[in-house]
């Protein structure tokens, strides 16, 4: 999954789609790196439910994203998804 970088915030949402899309905003708005991969969460059987992550490590402050975590979380509600440190 990730590597072990304090700090960093898991942002998953359920479409393809709109994680690339999302990352490119964030990417736009100074974070980095934006790395979307698919993830199966704990529990999920069907590789049909695997989620779409966007792995952020970098605020645009230059910081760890942890200090973003709630204003990624409510972009990550806008698309039905959510957002947690590692």
């Amino acid at each position: 999954m990730a590597e072990d970088v304090r700090g960093a915030v898991l942002v998953t949402l359920s479409d393809r789609d709109d994680a690339a899309e999302l990352a490119e905003q964030l990417l736009e708005q100074g974070y980095e790196p934006c790395r979307v991969h698919r993830d199966m969460l704990a529990g999920e059987d069907d590789a049909e439910d695997a989620d779409w992550v966007i792995e952020v490590l970098t605020g645009p402050h230059g910081g760890p994203a942890v200090f973003d975590e709630p204003h990624l979380a409510a972009l990550a509600e806008d698309y039905g998804g959510f957002a947690a440190a590692e």
